[in-house]
């Protein structure tokens, strides 16, 4: 049985567009999707996020559907229709039983619960609806997935924080190696925009309280970062056996080449100073894909705008690309942060790159951290010859991944 698996199909939701290409399109224009004033966080400290905007749920998914789910689970549904249909997925073409559904999700939805908490505090007991628990399950974005469609294959989430995404593609992409599966959807989904995320965020430090510049506020690798913005929004990949894909005649938006996930060992939220987990599982994932450094053209980074973050993961590549870094660009200065849904946000991003051959600037870099040494695309998409990617992600508890991406 071949080892490589096919990516056939990308559906993304983020808050530079409804769509993969939108979504591109926006990244491309360099310009970061944040704003302040958040409705969501009125009266907390912090109010800034990156909402997906013009996103009307009933467009995509049924409205009994909508109202009895929650943001993370219209983002994940309408990313999996979309990337069904990119990759053609009908009865016709492809067993329902030979198709699973990974995703990644940090956490439940803290807008849920925070509403029920308040009923239950006013004696409202009564009205809590009976559907609640399944409405902020993390694991029931899938299982909508699966219903909604029809797959009945291994179907659950991954849960590890800001890398869940990651961790999803690379499970999911082990169960078609496996034999398990002929086809998976995996990626991530998520929504940031709650008031007990929001201000736990902000009570460690870690959000930018750039309030006066919310375009500005999410700034990686740039001197002046001082955070994150909060995201939102969901990417889903088909994933195919190579052979079963060219059965039925499906295109290829790339191949799944390498995949690692480590630990740190180190702290409950602060990265290792020197990245030593992220190197740990970048080289799993070239040797999981049987490269050296040398064979990677570009890297998509997990750069969250932290201060230690990104200074961690910037030590971290150039020990690994100890001779010549590739190009880096890091989304999240766009896009805000996913949680998440992030990584598998970088992954469909870097499919994207590899099909237009181009790397999409990283937002709000002005003046590049002198303790930073990485090329950094900025301003502008930079064209270039492309065949690999590399995405690293990195999360609460100290988990990290790394896939690799290149081109059929």
């Amino acid at each position: 049985m071949t080892r490589d698996v096919a990516v056939t199909g990308i559906g993304m939701i983020t808050p530079a567009g409804i769509g993969a290409n939108a979504t591109w399109q926006g990244l491309c224009s360099g310009q970061s999707f944040s704003s302040a004033r958040d409705p969501l966080l009125a009266g907390l400290p912090v109010d800034l996020s990156c909402p997906v905007r013009e996103f009307d749920a009933c467009h995509h998914v049924p409205r009994r559907t909508v109202r009895r789910t929650d943001a993370f689970t219209h983002f994940a549904l309408a990313a999996a229709q979309e990337a069904a249909a990119d990759a053609g997925l009908t009865p016709a073409t492809a067993d329902p039983t030979r198709i699973g559904v990974v995703l990644g999700v940090a956490s439940d939805s803290f807008t849920g619960v925070e509403k029920v908490c308040d009923r239950l505090r006013s004696g409202e007991h009564h009205l809590v609806s009976p559907l609640f628990l399944p409405r902020i399950l993390p694991s029931m974005a899938a299982g909508e997935i699966a219903a909604h469609l029809d797959y009945r294959g291994p179907n659950f989430t991954v849960t590890s924080a800001c890398a869940s995404g990651g961790h999803a593609i690379g499970v999911a992409r082990d169960l078609i190696r496996s034999g398990t599966c002929d086809i998976v959807l995996a990626g991530g989904a998520e929504s940031g925009r709650s008031p007990v995320t929001a201000i736990s965020f902000a009570r460690m430090g870690a959000l930018s309280t750039r309030l006066h510049d919310p375009a500005g506020a999410s700034r990686p690798f740039d001197r002046d970062r001082d955070g994150f913005v909060l995201g939102e929004g969901a990417a889903v990949l088909v994933l195919e056996n190579l052979n079963h894909a060219r059965a039925r005649g499906a295109a290829f938006h790339g191949i799944v080449a390498g995949y690692g996930a480590s630990a740190d060992a180190h702290h409950p939220v602060n990265p290792h100073p020197d990245g030593g987990g992220l190197q740990q599982a970048v080289r799993t994932a070239l040797s999981d894909a049987r490269m050296t450094p040398a064979d990677i053209d570009h890297a998509s980074a997990h750069a969250t705008s932290t201060p230690a973050g990104d200074v961690a993961e910037a030590r971290a590549l150039n020990r690994i690309f100890s001779t010549a870094p590739p190009p880096v660009t890091a989304l999240k200065g766009s896009l805000g942060h996913a949680l998440g849904a992030a990584a598998a946000i970088q992954a469909a991003s870097a499919l994207l790159t590899l099909k237009h051959q181009a790397i999409p600037p990283t937002a709000n870099l002005d003046h590049q951290d002198d303790a930073i040494d990485l090329d950094i695309v900025r301003k502008a998409p930079r064209s270039a010859r492309l065949r690999t990617v590399l995405t690293t992600a990195s999360g609460f508890g100290g988990a990290n991944a790394a896939l690799i991406l290149r081109t059929p």
